[in-house]
């Protein structure tokens, strides 16, 4: 395993993004990396291994919500279909007073997250194994939390759908998307609206020291979402509002 001996590169970033942190936080993305590319050796967590590459396209990319959102404000967070922890996980370590919760299908993640939270000692953030369209019914997860982020690869209108019943009224959505975004919030303003959101931003930036073009479309939720959605199991992949 490729051991890490230089943080500059990440500390650079991070401070191109406002964001300062101090050594035993930095320790922890070190080896918040060392066992992400230790359990890659067993199982599928990422395709971007090298040290370099996991910093700018998932601990930085992660850590760019401060651009739309005051991280340093306590507030309860779920991160859908979170993977190997990304933007879940990181946000966690950059700002301990958020109260996170990372969500996955896949039980396999789960227990590589559970033995990073355990092994950095990091408190006030849980795992969750399930799928969202069942974790946002009534009487689970539903309508409870501040802010849901999802750096899912799903269009928009078939993300709002998992992550708009999550989120309290009043509280946010926010999207990790690649270029082209704003076409694609075009295209989801009906199930939005549907779901009980309201478009407020579409971020378009680069990453620091980078051409890689990144968005975070921020929606808004103003209404209760109707109880109907989620819809059942993979329904809203195939047939999106």
């Amino acid at each position: 395993m490729k051991m890490v001996n230089d943080t500059t590169g990440l500390e650079r970033d991070l401070d191109a993004l406002g964001i300062s942190l101090d050594d035993s936080q930095i320790a922890r993305f070190v080896r918040y990396y060392e066992m992400l590319a230790e359990w890659n050796q067993v199982m599928n967590l990422t395709a971007i291994t090298e040290y370099e590459d996991v910093v700018k396209k998932h601990f930085v990319d992660s850590l760019t919500l401060v651009k739309v959102w005051d991280a340093t404000r306590p507030c309860s967070l779920i991160d859908v279909g979170t993977g190997a922890g990304f933007p879940g996980l990181a946000l966690k370590i950059a700002f301990p007073g958020m109260k996170v919760t990372l969500l996955d299908s896949l039980n396999k993640r789960i227990q590589f997250l559970n033995a990073v939270i355990g092994d950095l000692g990091l408190t006030g953030v849980e795992t969750v194994h399930g799928r969202a369209e069942d974790l946002a019914r009534p009487g689970k997860l539903r309508e409870s939390f501040d802010l849901c982020v999802s750096r899912a690869v799903a269009n928009l209108s078939t993300l709002s759908e998992y992550c708009l019943p999550f989120v309290k009224k009043g509280g946010f959505f926010i999207a990790y998307k690649s270029e082209g975004a704003s076409d694609e919030m075009a295209e989801a303003e009906r199930a939005i609206a549907i779901l009980g959101g309201e478009t407020t931003e579409n971020k378009e930036f680069l990453l620091p020291d980078s051409c890689i073009c990144r968005c975070l479309s921020v929606i808004r939720k103003v209404k209760d979402t109707p109880v109907k959605y989620p819809r059942k199991a993979g329904l809203p992949g195939r047939e999106p509002l």
